[in-house]
């Protein structure tokens, strides 16, 4: 009999599905604020090097000037059952001052280089800080699996 204890995975586990998650999933929503204009939400293509989330955006979005603004941000991947919520601080590269490795990185992994658009572009690195991943209620206990930028478990 399957009770609700045997349905809750461990840390280690909740961080090495969180893991290959960040290293395969394509869209994630990117919620960030203003101080004077609120809160904003978009979803965007990502890509993790393993240490950072990456994403890119048009340089005069909303979600640019709201980086600039304020670097707290949080992002969700899109599944609320499988859920998996990061919050980190955000910088935000030019496409002329991002680094080679994570441009190459995003180009191959999306099929588009936004370095080479006519419109300017920034890209957005995402350093985790703290990391929730549960799946349904019984999963609530331990959903934390990141604090202060430390995997635990």
């Amino acid at each position: 009999m399957m009770t609700t204890a045997s349905m809750q995975r461990r840390t280690a586990e909740r961080v090495r599905d969180a893991l290959d998650r960040l290293a395969t999933e394509r869209d994630v929503w990117l919620s960030t604020a203003h101080p004077e204009h609120g809160p904003h939400q978009v979803p965007l293509w990502f890509l993790w090097d393993g240490h950072a989330v990456w994403l890119c955006t048009s340089d005069g979005s909303a979600t640019a000037r709201n980086v600039r603004a304020e670097p707290r941000v949080r992002l969700s991947l899109p599944d609320t059952f499988d859920v998996l919520l990061v919050q980190g601080e955000a910088q935000g590269f030019p496409a002329q001052d991002v680094p080679a490795d994570a441009a190459r990185a995003f180009a191959d992994k999306f099929g588009w280089d936004p370095r080479t658009e006519a419109k300017p572009y920034l890209y957005i690195r995402v350093l985790p800080t703290t990391v929730r991943a549960w799946r349904g209620v019984p999963e609530l206990p331990g959903r934390v699996i990141m604090r202060d930028g430390t995997w635990l478990g």
